[in-house]
């Protein structure tokens, strides 16, 4: 069975932006082609278990095993140092993207403390748009009695064929965004 979001771009969404956005043709509309969930774990260093824990957190959110990011070059400022184990991160496409685009517009962001919508300037010059969560108990697969530490992440929508922050905006809010006014 394919996922609802999916079948609801495919039928909906598609043709209403072909035709909002002025498109004779279905290759030239903005598509979500990935969504990267990531989370930083930067105390791993002292107790090496966070990662770990971090890791399975992660997996239980988006319903995928994540990879472990390590520090590009030593900052002595922050006390890490290069080749350090500092993060995890995952890359959802296809049916797994679409489920948790629905998961997290249904479920978890009403679930959000004092929610009063998305930033709408969160777009880069490419379209994408990255979310801020500040912690991962508004997801109900996490047990809050299971995690020793709060932590946030980043939801980065990857949006191909836009041409404007516009296109992707538009996209998005197709989708059900809850961007603020």
């Amino acid at each position: 069975m394919a996922a609802r979001l999916k079948e609801q771009y495919r039928d909906t969404i598609l043709p209403e932006l072909m035709k909002e956005l002025g498109r004779k043709n279905v290759m030239n509309v903005p598509k979500l082609e990935k969504i990267v969930v990531n989370m930083g774990v930067g105390d791993s260093q002292t107790e090496p278990r966070l990662m770990e824990e971090a890791m399975e957190s992660l997996a239980l959110i988006t319903g995928q095993r994540g990879s472990i990011r390590t520090a590009r070059r030593s900052i002595a400022g922050f006390k890490v140092r290069e080749g350090a184990k500092i993060g995890c991160m995952v890359t959802l496409r296809g049916e797994r993207m679409y489920e948790f685009l629905d998961r997290l517009l249904n479920v978890a962001v009403p679930r959000i403390r004092d929610f009063r919508g998305l930033s709408p300037k969160s777009f880069d010059k490419q379209g994408n748009y990255t979310l801020g969560l500040r912690e991962q108990t508004i997801f109900p697969e996490v047990n809050v009695d299971s995690i020793s530490r709060v932590r946030g992440m980043n939801v980065t929508f990857v949006i191909k064929n836009s041409q404007s922050t516009e296109d992707s905006r538009a996209l998005l809010r197709k989708f059900g965004m809850p961007f603020r006014n």
